[in-house]
C-alpha cells in the first residue's frame, strides 16, 4: 500500500443533500516554481490587485483580497474543491473526529421551514436540557430562523465550549413556544447504531464514516450476536450516509467480504493517487490494530440487504458499491449520490488548507460511481406510496461544474427529466417530514426484512422506470484502472 492511506485518508462530511468527499491529509510538499506559469495573465492579476487597492470606494484588506482570489480559484474546478479558512479547516477535523462542541442534536429541515429535532444525543447538553425529539427550533438566540439553510442553522449552533446558546421551541403538546438556554460543549458523536428488530434479524445503521466507526461495528456486531447468536439476515443501513473516512469505507466492507478481497481503486494524475485498497488491516486501521479479528465469523455468511438513498454519499457509495460487485448484498433503496470523486487536503499553514480533487475511485468491477451513483438491485421508495424527502433531492449530476464519468460518460448524465420531476411533485403535495430510520414506520426496512425472509418486497414503479435507460445503455464489461 502507498503512503496516502498512511496520512491518514478521510472523507469531508456534507450537510445536506449527502454531498461529502473522499479525501487525504497529507503534507504540502515544496515544489519549485513552474517555469510555464502564464506571466501575462499574473501581471493582470496584479493589476486588478492594484486598481482595487487604489480606486474602490472604500479600503479593502490585503489579506481579503488574497484570500478570496484563492478561494475562487479552488472553487471554480468542481463542487468539492475548496479552500478551507481556519473555522472550516477545523470543522472538518472535527467531523473525521466524530466530536464537535455543539449542544448535541441531530436535526433536519422540517416542512414548515424550521429545524426539526430528529433525536438529542444521550447525554448531552440538549439532552439534560429537556429537548425532545420531534421539537422544531424557531429561534436561535432570539433569531428567526424560519427558511433559514440547516448548515447555517448548524453553524449558528456551534461555539466555543462553555459559551450558551437560546432556542425557542415548538413542541406538540405545549401551548406555547419553550425557551431553552443551552451551554455548548464538546460531543462525542457515535456513528453506528444497531438493534435486533425482530427475532433472528439484526439492524445495523452507519451514519457517517468517523475514526471510531470500524471498531464501534465490530463492537455494536459482536453486542448483536450475543443477543442473538442464530441471526439469519442483517440490515446493513446507508441512508443519508454523506461519507467519512475511507478505512471506515473499507472496514465496513472488509467485515463481510473474504480476506485481502479489493474494495476500491482510485486513479488520477498523481503516481500516489493511483492506488488499490483492500480487506486487510494496514488499509483500514488507523493504530495497526484489528477490530474486525473480534468478529463472528458468521458474519462473512449472513444473508445482508444494504439500504441506501439519494443521500448516500461517497465512502457509503464505495461500500455499496464494493459488496454489490462481489454479490455478498443485495442493495435496496433508491439510486445513491454519485460522489465517486477524492479529494486530498493540503495544509497551507497550520489552520488553513486547500481540498483539492485529486482522483476518481472505482468500485472492485472497474465502475466509476461519479455522476452516476449505484442503482440498487431492487428499488423501493421511501414510504409505501413514494419516495417523501428523498425524491427532492439532488444528485451529483444536479451540480455544476460537477467532474464528468470516465467510464460510463453516456449514462453518466442520463436523466428522465420528466420522471425525475413528477416525483419532485409528489413529494411537495404530499408534504411529508423525515423519516426516522429504524423506527417501526420505516417501509424500507420493513421491505429488505421482507427480502430476507423470502416475502414479496414492494418495488417502486417510479425509480424502476427513470433507471431504466440508464441500465440499457450501460457497458456490459468496464475496465480496470
Amino acid at each position: 500500500m502507498g503512503s496516502t492511506l498512511k496520512n491518514t485518508s478521510l472523507v469531508g462530511l456534507g450537510v445536506i443533500a449527502g454531498v461529502a468527499v473522499s479525501m487525504q491529509f497529507s503534507a504540502l510538499a515544496q515544489r519549485p516554481v513552474n517555469p510555464g506559469m502564464p506571466l501575462d495573465e499574473l501581471r493582470q492579476l496584479a493589476d486588478v490587485y492594484g486598481l482595487i487597492k487604489s480606486d474602490y470606494v472604500e479600503s479593502v484588506q490585503d489579506k481579503k483580497l488574497l484570500t478570496d482570489a484563492i478561494s475562487g480559484m479552488v472553487a471554480s474546478l468542481d463542487p468539492h474543491s475548496a479552500y478551507l479558512d481556519k473555522k472550516a479547516f477545523r470543522e472538518l477535523r472535527e467531523g473525521t473526529e466524530g466530536k464537535f462542541v455543539g449542544l448535541g442534536i441531530e436535526i433536519a429541515e422540517s416542512e414548515e421551514g424550521y429545524i426539526r429535532i430528529v433525536s438529542p444525543i444521550e447525554d448531552s447538553p440538549a439532552y439534560r436540557a429537556g429537548i425532545k425529539a420531534g421539537d422544531l427550533i424557531t429561534r436561535i438566540n432570539s433569531v428567526p430562523i424560519q427558511g433559514v439553510a440547516i448548515d447555517e442553522a448548524i453553524k449558528k449552533m456551534r461555539g466555543e465550549p462553555k459559551t450558551k446558546v437560546n432556542l425557542t421551541i415548538l413542541r406538540k403538546d405545549a401551548p406555547q413556544p419553550l425557551a431553552f438556554t443551552i451551554m455548548r460543549e464538546e460531543i462525542v458523536q457515535k456513528s453506528v447504531k444497531g438493534k435486533i428488530v425482530e427475532p433472528g434479524y439484526a439492524w445495523l445503521r452507519i451514519s457517517q464514516f468517523q475514526e471510531p466507526t470500524v471498531d464501534d461495528m465490530a463492537a455494536k456486531i459482536a453486542a448483536l450476536y450475543k443477543q442473538e447468536p442464530n441471526l439469519k439476515g442483517l440490515v446493513l443501513d446507508l441512508r443519508n450516509d454523506p461519507g467519512g473516512l475511507l478505512q471506515g469505507a473499507v472496514g465496513v466492507s472488509a467485515a463481510f467480504l473474504p480476506k485481502n478481497a479489493e474494495i476500491v481503486s482510485t486513479n488520477g494524475q498523481l503516481p500516489t493517487s493511483k492506488e488499490s485498497f483492500y480487506g486487510r488491516v494496514e488499509d483500514y486501521s488507523l493504530n495497526n490494530s484489528d477490530p474486525l479479528a473480534r468478529l463472528p465469523l458468521a458474519i462473512k455468511n449472513v444473508p445482508l440487504v444494504v439500504l441506501v438513498n439519494t443521500g448516500s454519499a461517497s465512502a457509503s457509495e464505495i461500500v455499496a458499491g464494493a459488496l454489490q460487485d462481489y454479490k455478498r448484498a443485495i442493495v435496496m433503496g433508491s439510486q445513491t449520490f454519485g460522489k465517486g470523486s477524492v479529494q486530498t487536503v493540503r495544509p497551507l499553514t497550520n489552520d488553513t488548507a486547500v481540498k483539492l480533487t485529486t482522483a476518481r475511485y472505482y468500485t472492485p468491477k472497474g465502475r466509476s460511481i461519479q455522476a452516476r451513483g449505484i442503482v440498487p438491485d431492487l428499488l423501493v421508495d421511501e414510504n409505501a406510496d413514494g419516495d417523501g424527502l428523498n425524491g427532492l433531492r439532488v444528485r451529483e449530476s444536479d451540480l455544476e461544474k460537477h467532474l464528468s464519468n470516465d467510464r460510463d460518460e453516456e449514462t453518466a448524465g442520463a436523466r428522465n427529466d420528466e420522471m425525475e420531476e413528477q416525483m419532485r411533485i409528489i413529494a411537495l403535495e404530499r408534504k411529508r417530514g423525515p423519516l426516522e430510520f429504524g423506527s417501526a414506520e420505516d417501509f424500507q426496512l420493513k421491505q429488505a426484512l421482507n427480502h430476507l425472509k423470502g416475502q414479496p418486497v414492494q418495488l417502486s414503479k417510479t425509480q424502476a422506470k427513470t433507471t431504466i435507460a440508464q441500465r440499457a445503455a450501460k457497458p456490459a464489461q468496464p475496465l480496470k484502472p
